[in-house]
């Protein structure tokens, strides 16, 4: 009770401090990348000066979701929960609970007793999926003179599935109340949604880099370990160096650890793939690398060059019967990085490539494919293999890395 007569208080001295409930803001809560828009709209136009009532109050609506939206975008956690409510007490005018199915997450301007109240309608808007609207007779407290007349507490679902419930309470029951609680939640269910979708992208793209190793350590670990068996009595110290960059190459390959790396960090693993095929192909393979000095501190995603490194040695050059050449160069170009990798081989029939690029004929090159949807998936589709090829003319790939990482995927 004591609880009940401090908010009271406070309500008395400072009303519910949130926004008008009558303010048609049902739109404006669609998603994070429309808030955005608005909010960078207003400012543009208006020079920071918003002058009508009407305009403010759009503004600051706006722009509270936008500071609500980055805490949800971690999911239904109850951190996330708690660097939420803030904001969305102020777009809901009233006290705030989060709830997952296990129980509450965060609280904000709802005392312990009314808290406990609410424990109930949360549960059953969990289990049945349904909105509750609470009468004043649900949330007596004890104290004769409490505030608090009305509520509404409504499920968040996530892919259709309920994950949690929001509810929110006010000093008068009204309709308006109930939608703008729906709004509201539909408003959070959404960034939950986004929330998922960035975490299943993730899993994807690990899922795929496991793919890409899957398909590297085969037929490489047979032969650097045949390269380094063929000097283990002839050369020694030969043996021990190659054995040296193979237990170097194999732990980078398979680190768990970050996606991203450097390209001086990506071009040492080329070396030392390099250094274990020069043993083994001897003199039937000569190697240029041509390297600008400013890209070397650019990311990009690990395992990205060498697969194409590989596969130009793989493809290219192994089934040739005479020496080869691979040629590797890095310029460069203002605002991206433009690696080109060129060999002397066999070459390739262009409709193949565009199969084996396409996914639809995986049965080589797998490394090609794979590094290609990785770079448009990171970048953008502008940012996929350029391959030139022909039977008998050699192959040269190009790609671009940009020199600023995107924010959406920083580490």
């Amino acid at each position: 009770m004591e609880d009940c007569r401090e908010r009271r208080r406070s309500l008395r001295c400072h009303g519910t401090g949130g926004l008008p409930l009558d303010v048609a803001i049902w739109g404006a809560l669609a998603g994070v990348l429309f808030v955005a828009a608005a909010v960078g709209w207003f400012g543009l136009h208006t020079g920071g000066r918003l002058g009508a009532p009407s305009q403010r109050t759009t503004y600051e609506t706006l722009h509270t979701a936008s500071q609500a939206a980055p805490g949800l975008r971690g999911g239904l956690t109850r951190e996330s929960a708690q660097n939420a409510v803030p904001h969305l007490r102020r777009l809901l005018g009233g006290g705030v609970v989060l709830a997952d199915r296990s129980g509450m997450l965060a609280v904000n301007d709802v005392d312990t007793s009314h808290s406990a109240l609410l424990e109930g309608p949360l549960h059953v808007a969990i289990t049945s999926g349904k909105v509750q609207v609470l009468a004043a007779r649900q949330l007596t407290c004890g104290d004769s003179l409490c505030p608090l007349q009305g509520g509404v507490v409504v499920p968040l679902r996530v892919d259709g599935e309920v994950v949690g419930a929001l509810g929110t309470l006010a000093t008068a029951p009204s309709s308006t109340l109930a939608r703008l609680g729906a709004e509201v939640a539909r408003f959070v269910s959404t960034q939950l949604e986004l929330a998922q979708l960035e975490r299943e992208r993730s899993r994807a793209d690990r899922a795929e880099l496991r793919f890409l190793r899957a398909q590297i350590a085969p037929h490489f670990v047979y032969n650097a370990l045949t390269a380094i068996e063929s000097f283990v009595r002839t050369d020694p110290e030969r043996a021990r160096e190659l054995l040296v960059g193979f237990a170097d190459f194999t732990r980078y390959s398979f680190r768990s650890h970050g996606q991203w790396v450097t390209m001086a960090e990506e071009l040492r693993l080329v070396d030392t793939y390099l250094d274990l095929e020069r043993a083994r192909f001897g003199d039937r393979l000569a190697v240029s690398v041509r390297v600008a000095p400013e890209v070397l501190g650019v990311m990009l995603p690990s395992l990205v060059i060498q697969p194409l490194v590989e596969n130009a040695v793989r493809h290219g050059l192994e089934p040739s019967e005479r020496p080869g050449s691979l040629a590797i160069a890095i310029a460069d170009d203002g605002d991206e990085a433009t690696v080109r990798i060129q060999d002397d081989g066999v070459g390739a029939d262009p409709v193949h490539l565009l199969r084996v690029l396409s996914g639809t004929d995986p049965s080589e090159a797998v490394g090609l494919h794979n590094v290609d949807e990785r770079l448009r998936a990171v970048f953008g589709e502008d940012y996929g293999l350029r391959i030139r090829s022909a039977p008998g003319a050699g192959t040269t790939v190009t790609l671009r890395i940009p020199k600023r990482r995107p924010a959406a995927v920083l580490d």
